[in-house]
């Protein structure tokens, strides 16, 4: 009886403090401290969202509001077995559009330019973003090729699939890096670039 008595007066100790420290530092600065309080929730739950159990990009857009189309996708490498370039080679690796092949959280793809004009960012579920940025002797019609770094990861982490992909933004012909670079660095999509370089890097 004792031990509930001790305890339910340490919890009144704890919270009589909590409440005068609030009081105070809304006396000092102004801030409400309700106001401060919701922030503070706000931030504890984006960190275990971050940390923990995040949901994924396909998960966190209505995509319905995009348009679809129907492609069969494949992968490519930037090496021997899809470009017929080895290392060394003085367009290794350089796209058609002039970028280097990327694997991030808005990758390079290749795709019927008449169909998928340069600069069209597609959301293909499973792969992530994809801008195309390469077209291929063989990518004609409703096709894609999907960059990956290796030839393991084309067949283990893509092989061949026919899906909806969902037009973000058509493009207008032209890609530079500086382009391509500020979609994969834009603050907001931090979260979720981690989901697609890490996978890469493992």
């Amino acid at each position: 009886m004792n031990n509930i008595k001790n305890w339910t007066k340490r919890f009144a100790m704890v919270a009589l403090f909590i409440m005068a420290l609030f009081a105070t530092f809304q006396s000092i600065s102004g801030v409400n401290a309700q106001l401060l309080i919701t922030h503070l929730t706000a931030l504890v739950s984006s960190n275990q969202t971050v940390s923990g159990t995040q949901p994924s990009l396909e998960d966190s857009i209505d995509w319905s509001k995009y348009p679809k189309h129907t492609v069969t996708a494949t992968g490519y490498t930037a090496g021997v077995e899809s470009t017929g370039k080895r290392k060394g080679h003085p367009e290794y690796g350089i796209t058609y559009s002039g970028v280097k092949v990327k694997r991030d959280l808005f990758s390079t793809i290749a795709a019927d330019l008449t169909v998928f004009p340069i600069g069209t960012i597609l959301f293909i579920p499973e792969y992530g973003y994809g801008v195309v940025a390469d077209k291929g002797g063989a990518i004609k019609g409703d096709r894609l090729d999907l960059y990956y770094e290796t030839v393991e990861d084309v067949y283990t982490k893509w092989g061949k699939k026919k899906l909806d992909v969902y037009i973000v933004e058509k493009g207008n012909g032209k890609l530079t890096e500086e382009a391509l670079k500020a979609l994969n660095e834009d603050k907001a999509m931090q979260v979720f670039r981690q989901q697609y370089i890490s996978s890469e890097k493992r």
